[in-house]
């Protein structure tokens, strides 16, 4: 096994002047990829940066972002991805959990850090991406913070990369918390390249592949299922700005994508467009994702390629794939790996007969191939790994031959457009409104597939909430994502004799003729 610098190293040797990232205004080869993350890793190291460290990344998909993970790789730092669309309190706890005095920032970005600057612990240093400014500017624009220019960081020599095991932490990404604060998983080197060589195995990725993803690079599709299996290869990861629906395929042919994932109501947004007719003048053969639609046979056939389903999570990786060598069985994800021991169990730990729902439990069979844990929550580690398994909050039933059928998920988290949200964080955002005296946040069912988040409030006394107002409130403080759409004014929240909320009841009540849509304002 190798670490990703090693890796790295590989390709610049045997594929020097081959494209490995390729981004709307700019291509570059695993050599050039190689000499930039090299030079950038010595300017690092001058300011400070070490084995160990971690270093919160807040950029939009370009190659610095690439180019910064990689560095902080060849130094045995780690770094943190944080999602561009945080913002107030999840922003704070995410770059908090770090320990770190100095950010890799676009500078697109500032202004939603100096939003939080009062309330980052240790963060004094700022490398900024797309900014001429440095020093300190106390009055302006992340005023408080020293920034540095990422371009003179990355004009020093190369110096020799750090001696890293391959079990070290490459990176911390963010999955959504469902009673609590958003959680970072530790995940290794070994972690990214496994994951990135079952993704090859499975899937059957070539080298001359143009593996196209539209989501963002501090999510695992990217980063680790895009990103890594072109590393592995020695093929092209191809990363747009984001998805869009206009902007799909004209990207997917500029791009020359034979590759690209899916997530979330994607597919049915792309199904729902008028036939356009150079719609299947494209070169992709593949799409990988979840869920497969009902459609799936007639999307295949309008846009010629396949569709194909699995299952993972930043936690646990990709324990589920579609066997390619088979037919699709409807609403399956497939079958686990021999890298993978998954089961389904009741509430007792026991697990559920063949064709019962039960919790999806995971425990690998090789090392280092799972999250190493939550970085600084313990108690969080120790509850979603108790018994020995990993415990995903996810629901499916299992059928004779070994096929998983995906049921749902526990209903504190909000799955919305492949993104998982975390009701606590927007519960906490909303209930800092000065007029709601509660809140509870939960999905519902979308006509786009997953759900759409929806907010029960309960007014303070002698007050009004306006929707459209809490809505707006709530704008400048959350990630769009997250953003309710169904707004529901309650008289109080239903509760258990110890005070929790009962979710499933007002997820059993549901849009109600007098629940405001933000979609459909009255």
């Amino acid at each position: 096994m190798t670490t990703i610098h090693e890796l790295l190293a590989a390709r610049a040797a045997d594929a020097r002047d081959s494209c490995f990232l390729r981004f709307a205004d700019q291509d570059l080869t695993f050599g050039e990829v190689h000499d930039r993350v090299a030079d950038l890793a010595a300017g690092l190291a001058a300011l400070g940066v070490g084995r160990g460290d971690l270093v919160p990344l807040v950029m939009p998909n370009r190659a610095e972002f690439v180019t910064t993970w990689f560095a902080l790789c060849r130094l045995g730092a780690v770094a943190t991805f944080i999602n561009t669309a945080m913002r107030g309190p999840s922003l704070a706890h995410a770059i908090n959990l770090s320990d770190s005095d100095i950010s890799v920032v676009d500078a697109s970005l500032l202004p939603t850090l100096d939003a939080v600057r009062d309330d980052l612990v240790h963060l004094r240093r700022v490398v900024v991406v797309g900014d001429s400014v440095v020093g300190q500017s106390p009055d302006g624009p992340s005023g408080g913070f020293h920034h540095i220019a990422f371009d003179t960081v990355a004009q020093r020599t190369a110096s020799e990369p750090a001696t890293v095991s391959e079990r070290d932490p490459a990176m911390i990404m963010f999955t959504s918390g469902t009673t609590g604060a958003s959680k970072g998983c530790v995940l290794s080197h070994r972690y990214a390249v496994r994951q990135a060589e079952m993704m090859v195995q499975h899937l059957q990725f070539r080298a001359d592949e143009v593996l196209y993803c539209p989501f963002p690079l501090f999510h695992l599709d990217a980063a680790v299922l895009t990103v890594m299996p072109a590393l592995v290869l020695g093929a092209t990861a191809a990363i747009g700005r984001q998805f869009s629906v206009s902007r799909f395929w004209p990207e997917v042919r500029a791009f020359g994508a034979t590759v690209f994932d899916f997530m979330g109501a994607t597919l049915t947004m792309l199904h729902k467009q008028a036939p356009a007719p150079d719609e299947g003048d494209n070169d992709v053969r593949l799409a990988w994702g979840v869920p497969v639609p009902d459609f799936a046979d007639e999307f295949e056939a309008r846009f010629g390629l396949r569709l194909v389903e699995l299952y993972g999570s930043t936690d646990a990786g990709v324990p589920i794939y579609q066997p390619l060598d088979e037919p699709r069985r409807a609403g399956s994800c497939g079958r686990a790996t021999a890298s993978y021991d998954v089961r389904l169990f009741d509430e007792g730990g026991r697990e559920v007969p063949v064709g019962a729902v039960g919790e999806i439990v995971i425990r690998p069979q090789e090392p280092s191939i799972m999250s190493q844990g939550y970085y600084g929550m313990p108690e969080a580690t120790v509850a979603a790994n108790r018994d020995l398994w990993f415990h995903s909050g996810d629901f499916a039933r299992r059928d004779a031959d070994g096929w998983f059928f995906f049921v749902g998920r526990r209903t504190e988290a909000i799955r919305r457009r492949g993104e998982n949200i975390s009701a606590f964080e927007v519960e906490e955002v909303v209930k800092l409104h000065p007029a709601v005296l509660d809140a509870a946040a939960y999905g519902v069912p979308s006509e786009l597939t997953e759900d759409d988040v929806m907010v029960a409030v309960v007014a303070r006394h002698g007050t009004t909430i306006e929707p459209a107002e809490l809505i707006e409130f709530c704008r400048e403080r959350m990630a769009r994502h997250m953003l309710p759409r169904y707004v529901d004014q309650l008289p109080h929240l239903p509760r258990t004799p110890t005070e929790k909320v009962q979710k499933q009841s007002l997820i059993d009540r549901g849009v109600t003729a007098s629940t405001w849509d933000r979609e459909r304002p009255t």
